[in-house]
């Protein structure tokens, strides 16, 4: 029987964790061991829950209860269920719900690299993607075109928070991904040819058919506005450029995400 408890205590501490704690230190709560994430929509707590990610509680408008939070709730019969109406969560929250549900979950441990990338034949490596907002629109970018896994260098946005899971629809629970230091030369070692994404006058086409031939491919996107760094470039295999017009010299990352996804994922290599 599900457990809905109606809130008439803002102050209440379990609610802390809505209201009160930001991302990073819901990351931190239980150091040393692993913290927790906030996962916002029906679709998104759903992956997650399909991926095995471990529910804490539900905050949800009332009106949600027997409608888009129904299931959510029928798989998640022994935690608390916090409601309100909406005016009263988003005072509370301080935002507007996305489909007025909100999950909080407990953190996994991550995988080591080896592990993500075992199998995988495409995957992708962000370096320093700072914008939650770019890293969940190349996660779904990623997921739908053909790559394998995700590693992110520590200096990249956590792809467990609310904004960049919600972007990614989910798919963040979906692909297999870590988040750890990380040189080109690590990747080499496991038999990945290394494409370096960066704005290079010697640089290949991106379509040149070399690219989407190799058998293993590891493709390095850049932080927003700098790019890649030059050891980076430096270490890499290939670096690789998206032809430009009208004088437009360069896409955001996600946008370049997509097309390098689609050219170089393998679907257009030669059979």
């Amino acid at each position: 029987m599900a457990n809905i408890i109606e809130i008439t205590d803002f102050t209440a501490p379990e609610l802390d964790i809505y209201a009160r704690l930001s991302e990073t230190q819901l990351f931190h709560l239980y150091e040393p061991g692993q913290g927790l994430f906030i996962a916002e929509s029906p679709n998104v707590i759903l992956r997650a829950l399909d991926a095995g990610y471990e529910p804490v509680s539900l905050l949800t408008e009332r009106r949600h209860i027997e409608s888009s939070a129904r299931p959510i709730i029928a798989r998640c019969p022994d935690i608390p269920v916090y409601t309100a109406e909406l005016e009263v969560l988003t005072q509370l929250t301080g935002f507007q719900l996305t489909r007025g549900l909100l999950c909080a979950m407990h953190r996994p441990v991550l995988p080591t690299i080896e592990k993500v990338c075992t199998g995988a034949r495409r995957i992708v490596v962000l370096e320093n993607v700072m914008n939650p907002t770019n890293v969940g629109a190349i996660f779904r970018s990623a997921a739908a075109l053909n790559m394998d896994a995700v590693v992110l260098t520590p200096g990249c946005s956590d792809p467990l928070y609310r904004r960049a899971s919600r972007v990614s629809m989910g798919t963040v629970f979906q692909i297999p991904w870590t988040q750890a230091p990380l040189s080109p030369g690590l990747l080499k070692s496991m038999g990945f040819r290394t494409v370096a994404m960066a704005l290079k006058e010697d640089s290949l086409d991106i379509k040149d058919p070399r690219l989407a031939a190799e058998e293993k491919l590891a493709i390095f996107l850049g932080t927003e506005g700098d790019g890649l760094s030059d050891q980076t470039i430096t270490l890499c295999d290939y670096t690789v450029r998206i032809p430009m017009s009208h004088g437009v010299d360069s896409l955001n990352v996600a946008a370049a995400s997509a097309i390098a996804f689609w050219q170089l994922g393998g679907i257009n290599a030669p059979q």
